[in-house]
């Protein structure tokens, strides 16, 4: 599939270019220089991989994510949750990796789930299809080769993605629990779809950076690279407004935004009501960072006045970088980052003066607003 940039009408955009350009450049140095950085970096994950769920249809709770997030969930967890905290984990990955690395064939194998660590790995039981007989038994000790040669084949491919090289394309596969391809569509090829995104980028590098970012954004939604993670055209965008150097400071949180933007025009089918969708879902991201910002500053303050005339070893200072660094915190959360008992948290948030933002007896939390 092939998007064209050609008829590109400039002259139309350029209101909301100048805004959006101007919002990211406000954002990225307020963060680059601000006291709470740190924690804005880290909340910013939560609540965008929680709006990047919102944009897809499919609701989750920022705080049952923080509790899935750090292993105390009070319930069972649901799909879209299980979802959520996938998106959160890439974004971090993006974060701590080099600016470019997510946009590189090698960062986008991993993202995809071609090639990852051990713990992110579900490796499906399938059979080359020129190998494959229906009447072929195997017994244990066949099973057992297949799956060392499995092992070793994963192994292989991550040492060479570490090393900076290319993953090779896998053999066609016939997948066991659907042999009908009932599930998985034969016809949708997934790299090819990427490589024509990626062709896009050598296009939108000749953009202003914002410009570039909703170009990319829109042709991710036009192609349709992936089937199953979709949400990851959002964080990639991200990534490359930083590899661009516009935002540098933090990975830029666009689907906060995006739930700003009404639907029929972030799927309205003339294109430059799509960007100019996308511009100002920018331009709002980048002005709710900025109140975010002066939110966590002024919490910040008032929560080091109680600091006055304390102990030099209190733990306070610790509770008050937890707070600031998740959008909602539990006492066991707090037990666990200080190093106290559950009843010993509950005194901290009593001397810090946190407001309680479940409203519930049990399983309560404390966050700033």
């Amino acid at each position: 599939m092939r998007y064209d940039l050609t008829t590109l009408p400039l002259a139309t955009l350029l209101p909301a270019i100048v805004k959006a350009e101007d919002m990211l450049a406000r954002l990225d140095e307020r963060v680059l220089r601000h006291v709470v950085a740190d924690g804005f970096r880290e909340r910013g994950h939560f609540f965008d991989a929680a709006g990047a769920l919102w944009v897809g249809g499919e609701l989750v709770h920022v705080e049952d994510l923080v509790l899935h997030d750090a292993r105390m969930d009070t319930r069972t967890p649901t799909h879209e949750l299980t979802i959520a905290h996938a998106v959160l984990r890439s974004r971090r990955r993006l974060w701590t990796a080099d600016p470019s690395w997510g946009l590189e064939p090698a960062g986008l194998a991993v993202l995809r789930g071609d090639v990852g660590e051990a713990e992110d790995a579900i490796v499906p039981r399938s059979t080359p299809a020129e190998i494959m007989e229906p009447d072929e038994q195997q017994d244990e000790e066949d099973d057992f080769g297949v799956d060392f040669a499995e092992i070793d084949a994963i192994l292989a491919r991550s040492d060479k993605i570490l090393n900076g090289g290319i993953p090779e394309a896998r053999l066609p596969t016939v997948d066991i629990e659907d042999p009908l391809a009932l599930i998985r569509d034969e016809d949708w090829d997934e790299d090819e779809r990427v490589e024509s995104w990626r062709a896009i980028i050598r296009e939108a590098d000749l953009l202003p950076a914002a410009l570039g970012a909703a170009v990319l954004f829109d042709a991710w939604e036009r192609i349709e690279p992936l089937r199953r993670q979709h949400w990851l055209g959002g964080l990639l965008v991200s990534a490359y407004l930083r590899s661009r150097g516009k935002v540098t400071s933090h990975l830029f949180c666009l689907n906060v935004g995006l739930k700003a933007v009404r639907h029929d025009r972030r799927r309205a089918p003339d294109r430059i009501t799509r960007l100019t969708a996308f511009l100002e879902a920018m331009a709002l991201s980048a002005d709710s960072g900025l109140k975010e910002l002066d939110r966590l500053s002024l919490a910040r303050l008032q929560m080091e006045l109680r600091l006055k005339d304390r102990r030099s070893n209190s733990s306070l200072p610790e509770v008050i970088d937890i707070v600031l660094s998740r959008p909602i915190v539990s006492a066991k959360m707090i037990a666990r980052h200080v190093g106290v008992t559950s009843r010993g948290a509950l005194n901290l948030v009593a001397e810090l003066g946190l407001r309680e933002m479940t409203g519930r007896g049990r399983y309560r939390g404390w966050g700033v607003l």
